[in-house]
């Protein structure tokens, strides 16, 4: 087990003393957490920090924590259904996790007044009562950072702090997550775009786009306080450095995929000079497009996951493959042009489908354009 996972574990099993309400001289802090190595991690962490030196009280609220031994783990999480859950710890227990995984750590502290803090941490506290601690997860709609988010802006006083807007630069879901994932996680890219549907390209309100613990931590950082007291955060400090190994820049899928794209072209004029029989060849792709098909249409109808709907990619990758790699009936000249359609859809009007698509979708689509009109040929 991770050194992490044993922190959080036993950052649940810490009891610490629950006070009637902070001193004066309490400072309640955002800390945003980067990026890890693990793919979970890859977007960053958000959690609340309870400083109150006065009453020896320092804790860290972390609405981020999951148990791998619950039941059917995988098969909840892939569904949407995964209970996330509230944990406190000790901040020196919190912060020891990200030392060991070299990921940085950003703490910023914010303009208060006593009551606010108190709302704050009387909100929190509830809020860890085995009873509440726990909610239904989502990526995008309720994680850890919109669940801060929502704590400090539900408990300021009398002042407006986040007013719904959507900038004129918006950016979508997607947009978002290219931000996190670089030019070092071009294949997690590919399978994002893969599985996220329309839904996900829909631009973002300033409220929106505090899904991204990042994103929440650059609004945090220029949000002025409505009663003209000043910025929503009094100060800001690099606690922890990075200092993780970087992935290595993964070699483009856009490349690999024209590279087998020109191969398949090859293989096909080839076999009407020789006369091959390249049924292995439909089989094998056909058949892997189909299991996509699958996938997409599973995560679209039977999970719970908000951008998973609405996925146009099941024009390229549809259940008709399934069909057609293990069928040669002379009636399949009909799925065969209807497939086509679709296909030649996705390449020559992604400007009027209300989706983006990722760009090694273009050579995978010729390849099978080819293998069709083939197939259709013969």
């Amino acid at each position: 087990m991770k050194l992490n996972h044993i922190l959080i574990i036993l950052g649940l099993l810490i009891t610490q003393t629950t006070k009637a309400q902070l001193s004066e001289s309490a400072t309640i802090s955002i800390i945003t957490c980067g990026p890890g190595s693990e793919f979970y991690t890859t977007f960053g962490h958000s959690a609340i920090r309870i400083c109150d030196t006065a009453q020896s009280y320092d804790a860290v609220y972390n609405y981020g924590t999951f148990d791998f031994n619950t039941p059917n783990f995988y098969w909840k999480f892939a569904q949407g259904k995964l209970d996330y859950c509230l944990s406190k710890t000790h901040y020196t227990n919190f912060l020891a996790s990200y030392i060991y995984e070299g990921r940085y750590v950003i703490e910023q502290y914010l303009n208060l007044t006593e009551a606010e803090k108190n709302r704050i941490y009387t909100a929190l506290e509830y809020n860890y009562k085995p009873e509440n601690r726990h909610y239904l997860y989502d990526f995008f709609i309720d994680n850890c950072a919109t669940r801060v988010r929502d704590i400090v802006n539900n408990n300021i006083i009398d002042r407006e702090l986040f007013v719904t807007y959507t900038p004129e630069n918006a950016k979508s879901y997607r947009e978002l997550l290219y931000d996190c994932t670089e030019e070092r996680l071009l294949w997690w890219r590919l399978g994002i775009d893969l599985l996220l549907g329309a839904r996900c390209d829909k631009k973002c309100n300033n409220i929106e786009q505090m899904f991204s613990p990042i994103e929440m931590k650059n609004q945090f950082d220029t949000t002025q306080l409505s009663d003209g007291s000043g910025t929503l955060v009094t100060k800001q400090i690099d606690t922890l450095y990075e200092t993780r190994t970087l992935p290595r820049k993964s070699v483009s899928p856009t490349l690999v995929f024209w590279v087998m794209c020109i191969s398949v072209i090859t293989l096909t004029i080839t076999s009407w000079k020789k006369n091959w029989s390249l049924k292995w060849l439909d089989r094998l792709l056909f058949g892997t497009v189909g299991a996509i098909s699958i996938v997409l249409l599973f995560m679209w109808f039977g999970t719970d996951h908000f951008c998973t709907k609405n996925n146009w990619n099941l024009l390229w990758s549809s259940p008709l493959f399934i069909y057609l790699a293990f069928t040669t009936h002379k009636s399949n000249r009909w799925i065969i042009l209807i497939q086509t359609i679709m296909i030649l859809i996705v390449l020559a009007g992604q400007w009027i489908i209300p989706q983006q698509f990722n760009s090694a979708i273009t050579p995978i689509s010729v390849a099978l354009t080819i293998r069709l009109i083939d197939n259709l040929r013969k």
